[in-house]
């Protein structure tokens, strides 16, 4: 059977852990060759060195244009074009009051979720342009949906992502390039571990919170948004730019919100800021 990726060639931004892992895999089962953009070295390489010769790493911060770049570019020399460009890095960030919060952590937090994706939308654009061809992908949250399931700066900058989504899918469209975005409701990762216990290897209490607060009853995990981001790569949403897929049980849609993400100031969510996602 022909993977739903057969012969394309896709970049994932924070693919070292959580949902941008689950997608390299599931990506590189269907066919595809990939690009690990990460910051995580360890983990990318040795994600690269599960996933065989049909995977390469790059290291990437992404709020670097050059290292954004790079990455694509390392696409194109390793693989000989780009058709899958998926930004899908990110963190916490800034968490607390909207009165207490630093500057600071409100522009690093811009900078990881939103210009990071201007970065990947950018460059992906400058290649897929000449080739009349291809799919840009980002992540948003359910948080870019509503607000009170995020902190602030998170929310903004989910909320900036649907936004940049829908404005160059209309500028695209004309060119054969599909831009979409995925909603990912409560999902069981690292990041969310460390948000809900305070430990990012908590996996099985997270899991049983999520799965406590879900209108399905069960958790999400990565596989469930690599299946989102397969679909909206692959020829079967050809028809499909501009979109945001929401996945989270039916959260949202429902006005089954969960208590609101009242994260205070507390050393393990400030270090639950820096775990990608």
């Amino acid at each position: 059977m022909t993977g739903r990726l057969e012969g394309k060639v896709a970049v994932i931004t924070g693919a070292a852990s959580g949902i941008g892992a689950g997608t390299a895999r599931m990506f590189v089962a269907h066919g595809a060759k990939v690009v690990v953009a990460d910051m995580q070295a360890e983990a990318g390489m040795a994600l690269v060195a599960e996933l065989g010769e049909n995977a390469r790493f790059a290291l990437c911060n992404v709020t670097k244009e050059s290292d954004v770049a790079a990455a694509v570019d390392l696409a194109v020399s390793e693989f000989g074009r780009l058709d899958v460009m998926f930004n899908n890095a990110g963190i916490v960030g800034a968490v607390g009051r909207i009165s207490e919060m630093s500057v600071e952590a409100w522009d690093n937090t811009i900078d990881i979720l939103l210009r990071g994706v201007f970065f990947g939308v950018k460059h992906a654009a400058r290649v897929m342009l000449p080739q009349n061809s291809g799919v840009i992908i980002n992540t948003s949250s359910t948080a870019g949906i509503l607000g009170g399931l995020g902190p602030h700066a998170y929310t903004a900058a989910k909320h900036g992502v649907i936004g940049l989504t829908k404005s160059v899918a209309n500028e695209l469209a004309p060119h054969g390039i599909r831009v979409n975005a995925i909603s990912p409701g409560n999902t069981v990762t690292a990041m969310t571990a460390a948000v809900t216990t305070g430990d990012a290897d908590g996996i099985a209490a997270t899991t049983a919170r999520i799965a406590s607060m879900s209108p399905l009853g069960y958790a999400g995990v990565p596989d469930d948004i690599a299946a989102a981001a397969l679909y909206l790569a692959s020829d079967d949403a050809r028809y499909v730019s501009g979109h945001t897929l929401v996945v989270d049980a039916g959260q949202t849609t429902a006005g089954m919100t969960p208590n609101r993400f009242n994260i205070g100031s507390s050393r393990e969510f400030h270090e639950a800021g820096r775990i990608t996602e």
